[in-house]
Order: C-alpha cells, then sequence, then structure tokens
C-alpha cells in the first residue's frame, strides 16, 4: 500500500488576491533548491489516524502554530515516487508569521558516510505565494492542488 501524507493548504486573501503558506524543507539535500522544492505542511498518517487530525498534526509540527477550520477537503494527490497526499484547504483566521516559524527536527548523518549525526529542522522556511508564484515553487506533485483550490474558491 502507498504511503499517505496528509496536509493542509493555507490560504489568505490580499487586496483581492488568494495567497498560499507554503513551506521549503529543511536539510542539506534541499538547501540550494527553490523553485520546486516547496510543499504545503505535511507529513505522514500514523497507522489508524484521522487523515484530517493528522494534517492538522503535521502542520503544527511544521510551523508551530495550531490551524482552525473550517476545512474543506481538497482531494488525494498521487506523487511521483507513489505516495498520496490528502489535502484540505483551510482559510487563514488570524496573521501568520511565517517568520516566526518553529518547526521540529529530525537528525541525520551528515556529511554521508562520516559517523556524524547532525540535526536539521524540518522545514528551513515559510512563505506566502501569490498561485502563480506558488505554481512555480510547488513540488510537482502537488501543482494540482493549486488549480482545486482556485476551482474550489469560485465554486463558494
Amino acid at each position: 500500500m502507498a504511503k499517505r501524507s496528509a496536509g493542509l493548504l493555507i490560504y489568505r486573501r490580499n487586496d483581492g488576491d488568494i495567497q498560499v503558506l507554503l513551506v521549503h524543507p529543511g536539510g542539506p539535500f534541499w538547501a540550494k533548491k527553490d523553485d520546486g522544492a516547496w510543499s504545503i505542511p505535511k507529513g505522514l498518517v500514523d497507522e489508524g489516524e484521522d487523515e484530517l487530525a493528522a494534517a492538522q498534526r503535521e502542520t503544527g509540527e511544521e510551523l508551530g502554530i495550531t490551524i482552525d477550520g473550517p476545512f474543506a477537503r481538497l482531494g488525494d494527490y498521487k506523487q511521483p515516487g507513489g505516495k498520496i497526499v490528502i489535502a484540505w484547504s483551510v482559510e487563514a483566521q488570524a496573521e501568520i508569521d511565517v517568520t516566526a516559524l518553529k518547526s521540529n527536527s529530525f537528525t541525520m548523518e551528515w556529511p554521508p558516510r562520516s559517523g556524524s549525526m547532525k540535526e536539521f529542522p524540518e522545514v528551513d522556511r515559510a512563505g506566502w505565494f501569490s498561485l502563480p508564484e506558488a505554481e512555480i515553487k510547488i513540488l510537482v506533485g502537488q501543482r494540482p492542488m493549486l488549480a482545486d483550490l482556485a476551482r474550489q474558491l469560485d465554486a463558494g
């Protein structure tokens, strides 16, 4: 069975435009990557865990804040590596300061085969992007989420 992740596509309205909050993965593999490297805040769904609860938990771990609903399911998105990302949209109910990010961290051997373990943040930065900017920044497998958000907001 494919691994499942769940996440939130957080948006806000800014002078009539829609902006989405994306996060940049931490760690040495992503340090020099920008376009096509950003993501919605998301993470793996634990066995038996409610998917929306997982999306909220993971967003909290990556941003250091709690996001309140209402949440609208966007869909399930198969990623190039086979993982399924389940996404919900949610309008930010309060100002989110992307410079005050408080992400969990992970430990890995770095440099490779050095025997030295180093700690890195799961997310090293976050930002607000217009939909056209987000199209460039977001991982290719997550791009359909942006079109689905635009359709969802037009229908609403």
